[in-house]
């Protein structure tokens, strides 16, 4: 969308880093902030520089106008369909990009929260399930409704089966409905329902919060929650005794464990 004071292209995300939280804002409002490429390695190129910038502790994805996101940018798609392999080439770039992204953000060492302000569709949807946390505004709807127009959504699938109970996931993949927020948050989708008004605001102090703690045990606190995740409970625990460990031999924990028994704020030194 062209800038009426410099005739400039607006960027597709928008990046802002206040004090330890990184806000990145998805700015294709016109376009239903739909995942085109651009958007897309946008995205990536963020999260490549966050998980390596230690001055950075949290990161909040939100979005501006009415939808948050309405997944794949269709009329993108739909202009390879004219491509001498049928799009082939197009559409597996496409979904490779979008499922680098998607891998990253629990791959980035800050927690990411997703701040949900309208409709979150398809890969829309799938973004903010693999967020680490969601806020969503009250009025916020989610929906995987590919099975609508012949698409169903696979790779959306990927990161709500992991979010959700299955059969939830099943009921929103097979049926196309879109559920508001409080279904979302009865299933596990969404951390907290908020006035949209107050949103971004909600979403910049829960970031602050979560950034002012010891940011190596909560970097090592996400990494080695998505490690146990998905093995077997003995294999699962391993990993978490090992982290404890790796954990209780840091700067920070001794300072924490000083500073709760002395009665006193503690100071962290991130390490």
């Amino acid at each position: 969308m062209p800038d009426g004071a410099s005739g400039m292209a607006a960027p597709v995300l928008v990046r802002e880093d206040r004090g330890a939280v990184a806000t990145l804002t998805l700015n294709r409002p016109a376009a239903r902030n739909g995942l085109s490429l651009a958007l897309l390695d946008a995205l990536s190129a963020a999260l490549r520089d966050i998980a390596t910038n230690s001055g950075l502790r949290c990161v909040v994805i939100q979005a501006e106008g009415p939808v948050f996101c309405a997944g794949h940018d269709l009329k993108e798609i739909t202009a390879h369909f004219a491509d001498a392999d049928g799009g082939h080439a197009f559409f597996a770039d496409s979904m490779a990009r979008c499922a680098a992204v998607m891998q990253a953000i629990p791959a980035v060492p800050q927690p990411v929260i997703a701040a949900v302000q309208g409709m979150a569709t398809a890969a829309g949807c799938q973004l903010a399930a693999a967020c680490d946390m969601v806020l969503a505004a009250e009025e916020a709807r989610f929906c995987t409704p590919g099975v609508e127009i012949g698409l169903f959504c696979s790779t959306p699938a990927v990161a709500l089966s992991r979010a959700v109970p299955r059969k939830a996931a099943m009921e929103m993949l097979l049926t196309a409905e879109p559920i508001d927020a409080a279904e979302a948050r009865r299933i596990g989708l969404v951390n907290r329902i908020l006035p949209g008004a107050s949103l971004r605001a909600e979403a910049a102090a829960l970031a602050a919060r979560i950034a002012g703690r010891s940011a190596l045990a909560v970097q090592l606190g996400k990494r080695n929650f998505h490690r146990q995740a998905g093995l077997p409970l003995a294999e699962a625990y391993e990993v978490a005794a090992a982290a404890m460990v790796e954990n209780l031999l840091a700067e920070d924990a001794a300072e924490g464990i000083g500073a709760f028994l002395g009665k006193r704020a503690p100071e962290w030194r991130h390490r």
